[in-house]
């Protein structure tokens, strides 16, 4: 099957990974990697790459014309801890890129849109236990008011204009290719990087904090996933629900230990406690699993040998 694909954000933590499964699935000359600034060798070698500003409407249409893309993958966005530093750069990222692909998308000039949102959609309002797909939300930060606003905007135009527009929150991504780009989970790629490197590891959460977390070969088989399946069957346009495991610093400091015995972790809870104080627990993905066969296969076990195997 050709498709003609173009990731904006391409050198990200996700869209890194993104960008190597698609050129894998379609072939490297159908997918277009952009980002405002170059990536890794690997992604500039593999297939064509574009310097380019996800915020600028004509610069992202004339590549769009170039290489006659059909697919959109936006994955250039401000992070939650970096976003509460910056909170008008990241408003300004986050939305005018949003709107920009799905202008060209209202306009035919592409035909489907993926969108990431998260799960700092969810306030400290939210139930925090198997959060439901529909449920009080009220962020309380930057990216999160972000993401929130750009879900209304995203159904908005699936119901005004019929962009095929389509949508996951993940929760905090665990890999070992990239390094995490400014996120409040961020310390759970950190500390197995710091267990093999230092043997010790001092967290900025509190050791009971627990989070909904997925490995990021999960999350991007559901990415392709969503992108595969017919558009009757998806009943949610602003964003699915996504789960896999549910852990605490505590929980994954003894999971590495089983691997690394004498490795010790001290806790110096900073402003990204509050953000994930405001975050559910764990998250309720039954509408996935019903409308498109979602189904995660990686537990925190099998995420740990995985990450130090592949780090060391």
């Amino acid at each position: 099957m050709q498709k003609s694909i173009l990731i904006l954000g391409a050198c990200g933590q996700i869209g890194t990974e993104l960008t190597f499964a698609l050129r894998e699935k379609y072939g490297n000359e159908n997918v277009v990697a952009s980002d405002i600034r170059e990536g890794n060798e690997d992604i500039m070698a593999s297939g064509p790459f574009e310097i380019l500003d996800a915020t600028n409407y004509e610069a992202i249409e004339d590549v769009v014309m170039h290489y006659e893309i059909e697919e959109v993958y936006l994955m250039a966005a401000m992070l939650s801890a970096t976003a509460e530093k910056f909170p008008m750069r990241a408003w300004n990222l986050n939305m005018n890129s949003l709107f920009n692909v799905l202008n060209l998308c209202k306009e035919k000039k592409i035909s489907r849109i993926f969108w990431p949102s998260s799960i700092a959609v969810f306030g400290p309002n939210t139930p925090k236990k198997n959060t439901p797909q529909n449920t009080i939300m009220e962020p309380s930060t930057v990216y999160g008011i972000s993401k929130q606003s750009g879900e209304r905007w995203c159904e908005y135009y699936f119901k005004k204009y019929g962009v095929d527009v389509r949508s996951v929150r993940y929760p905090g991504l665990i890999s070992w290719k990239t390094l995490p780009g400014g996120g409040t989970t961020d310390y759970a790629v950190e500390i197995y990087h710091k267990a093999l490197s230092e043997g010790a590891y001092d967290c900025f959460l509190q050791k009971d904090s627990m989070l909904p977390m997925m490995y990021m070969e999960d999350a991007i088989r559901a990415t392709l996933n969503l992108m595969d399946n017919p558009s009757e069957n998806l009943k949610v346009r602003s964003s699915y629900n996504l789960a896999a495991m549910n852990f605490t610093p505590e929980e994954i400091v003894r999971s590495i230990q089983k691997h690394i015995p004498d490795f010790t972790i001290s806790y110096a809870p900073d402003f990204r406690q509050a953000i994930a104080d405001s975050w559910p627990n764990s998250i309720d993905d039954s509408q996935a699993r019903q409308d498109w066969g979602w189904k995660a296969e990686y537990d925190l076990e099998k995420t740990t040998e995985e990450m130090l195997k592949n780090l060391r």
